[in-house]
């Protein structure tokens, strides 16, 4: 990168990251399958709880497949294209996700991408995820408190691995996973969010 414009290589990464994390897959594959438009299904979310809503089980994993590729991708084409900008290429890739500036910046809630992210960046903490994610849906079988729960173990990990140049921005995301399931939240303390299967919320 050339030094005399010290500003692109990060301007390049947050581009990068931003528009990649910006491909809203939930609604592109739902629609394109016939399934109408996710954004008026269920919760109205465009991740792969919500796809699965549609009683498509194939689109929710080709959703949450791709909303994860795409976390890890911009982080390993920073690292090829951009070296030393993983970090704002992962912050923007999240950020894409889940304020898209193409869907009025009402976008995800960032569990699946992050597990990308979390993957790219160091991937022991992103097995740490997988299996706090994928262990509590399966046992407590609530979305939200599988997603909440694997996005605030990311930090967690990092932590105990020793990655401590990780921490605050593991911190930082998962800090807007909370705020953005912040409505679950609600549910949760009022008893009323629904479990994985249901066409509520």
């Amino acid at each position: 990168m050339p030094t005399e414009i010290p500003w692109l290589a990060p301007v390049g990464a947050l581009l990068l990251g931003y528009l990649l994390g910006s491909i809203p897959f939930g609604v592109l594959l739902t629609r394109a399958a016939g399934a109408g438009d996710l954004r008026t299904i269920g919760s109205g979310n465009i991740g792969a709880t919500n796809v699965l809503r549609t009683g498509r089980k194939g689109l929710a994993a080709a959703t949450l497949l791709l909303d994860l590729g795409k976390g890890a991708a911009a982080i390993w084409l920073a690292d090829a294209l951009l070296p030393g900008m993983t970090a704002l290429a992962a912050a923007a890739v999240f950020l894409g996700h889940c304020y898209p500036v193409w869907l009025k910046f009402r976008g995800g809630k960032g569990v699946a991408t992050l597990m990308g992210v979390v993957l790219a960046l160091y991937w022991p903490s992103g097995l740490v995820y997988a299996v706090v994610w994928l262990g509590l849906l399966a046992v407590v079988r609530i979305s939200s408190v599988a997603g909440m729960s694997a996005a605030i173990s990311a930090p967690v990990s990092a932590a105990f691995f020793g990655r401590i140049d990780l921490v605050l921005l593991l911190l930082a995301l998962a800090l807007i996973v909370l705020w953005k399931h912040r409505d679950n939240i609600d549910r949760l303390l009022s008893g009323a969010e629904p479990r994985v299967g249901s066409k509520r919320g």
